[in-house]
């Protein structure tokens, strides 16, 4: 078994695969310190532009800071994901967590300036987008290599639950520290990204996949064809992506908490942990009870009621209403991501798993980075409360247009690695054409 000869772990939930639970860890710690990071700088940025600009304009530049990150993120994702497929994965992941502490402390240190820049700020947030391109395709793909084909499923829920664990103390953490300096908030997010390298060294398992043929260029054009003409995979990343995309309520988060509901910077941690709250929940929930039967049109309410969480954030003025809605919020996205995680990993084969997770980690760093700067913009155009609302309508809009163009998506049934469903008659790989041979869609072993 992978991993047999690893150390002892310390108190963590009981796993078969010892490198896997090394492994969690690793996630769970990393996501931790970036969600603590991001939490600060989205509300260093907007503090320090509010002492000289509207909250518009302060708005705006949160956005920016979203943009900045994905505009590398987007240039070298398939460079990313044909790298993971050919490189020893751990080591990937090793370098990258190594850059990230280099940028919480080059932040940490800019903090301490007495009248802060934010030019340093974008500077490190491209960079921290460079190393995230990378980081995300070679940990999508190393979890499954340390698990057996069966275990995936769970160990996909598993991990979605190790996430949001890091995604709901981590922004706590980062509005608690921030509270006392923004230099303190990226100290304590180097210190964790310490730990996950800790963590990533006990991983001990093979995680360098077969040797492929082939020129880089011929590995990216594979990976790409591979998501294209699968119409379920396309249609599940490209749902949460658009989803998120418009329905961006966090990157609004420094916004309320400063001067809509005006809660401070306490008050700025409860509400950015809100949606992971409920993420997490809902992730124990599959854990204990996966999803057996209707998955796509599970996955379809899901998006549905996050668009519904989000108008309904969008107009409360109460903390506890807005705390509830995003918590809301952020279960009905945990169920989008678990469908599209098990269809992207349990179809994929190892070999090219590095390649799709690229493809799908640049759809999520899309709705993610991107949406701010689409959630800024709007925010500059029609204020913040007008641009939640834009976004809750927008996703509402989206889920419906899913639904008719993506048939196969919503009649996906199982995944558990038998078949799942037929696609309707006269979808072709190309899409929906009245007349052509159907094609069959399973999720299969």
């Amino acid at each position: 078994m992978p991993g047999a000869d690893s150390p002892p772990l310390p108190a963590a939930p009981t796993y078969k695969s010892r490198a896997f639970a090394w492994f969690w860890w690793a996630r769970v710690l990393s996501t931790l310190a970036v969600q603590a990071e991001s939490a600060t700088i989205g509300w260093q940025v907007y503090t320090i532009a509010r002492d000289t600009r509207t909250v518009e304009e302060s708005a705006f530049l949160v956005g920016m800071v979203g943009l900045a990150q994905f505009v590398p993120l987007f240039a070298l994702t398939f460079l990313a994901g044909a790298t993971a497929d050919r490189c020893d994965r751990r080591a990937i992941l090793l370098v990258c967590t190594g850059v990230e502490i280099v940028c919480a402390v080059v932040l940490a240190t800019f903090s301490l300036d007495p009248n802060p820049s934010l030019a340093p700020v974008f500077v490190v947030a491209v960079l921290f987008g460079a190393s995230r391109a990378f980081l995300s395709p070679a940990s999508g793909a190393m979890g499954p290599m340390l698990v057996s084909r069966d275990a995936l499923p769970r160990a996909i829920s598993r991990n979605s639950l190790g996430d949001q664990i890091g995604a709901v103390i981590g922004p706590w953490v980062g509005g608690v520290l921030c509270a006392v300096s923004p230099a303190a908030a990226y100290g304590g997010s180097a210190a964790l990204y310490a730990l996950a390298v800790v963590a990533l060294l006990a991983v001990r398992a093979n995680t360098r996949p077969e040797h492929q043929p082939g020129s880089r260029l011929e590995l990216i054009r594979e990976g790409i064809v591979y998501v294209w003409t699968n119409k379920v995979v396309l249609g599940a990343i490209s749902l949460d992506l658009f989803t998120v995309l418009l329905g961006g309520a966090t990157a609004l988060l420094p916004v309320y908490a400063s001067d809509v509901l005006q809660v401070g910077a306490d008050g700025f941690g409860i509400l950015r942990s809100g949606p992971a709250v409920g993420a997490a929940v809902m992730a124990c929930a599959l854990a204990w009870r996966p999803l057996r039967h209707r998955a796509g049109r599970w996955m379809f309410a899901g998006v549905a009621a996050f668009g519904a969480a989000t108008l309904v954030f969008a107009v409360s003025e109460s903390l506890v209403v807005s705390v509830v809605a995003l918590a809301t919020l952020g279960a009905a996205d945990m169920i989008s991501v678990y469908v599209r995680q098990s269809l992207v990993q349990v179809v994929t084969p190892d070999a090219m798993r590095g390649r799709v997770s690229a493809v799908s980690g640049l759809f999520i760093g899309a709705s993610a980075e991107l949406g701010e700067f689409e959630t800024g913009v709007a925010a500059r155009i029609l204020g913040p409360v007008g641009a939640a609302i834009f976004g809750g309508i927008g996703s509402l809009a989206v889920a419906g247009a899913w639904f008719w163009m993506f048939p196969s998506l919503r009649k996906a049934d199982r995944l558990d690695g038998t078949e799942t469903c037929k696609s309707e008659q006269g979808e072709s790989q190309e899409g929906p054409q009245k007349g052509t041979k159907s094609e069959s869609v399973a999720i299969v072993s």
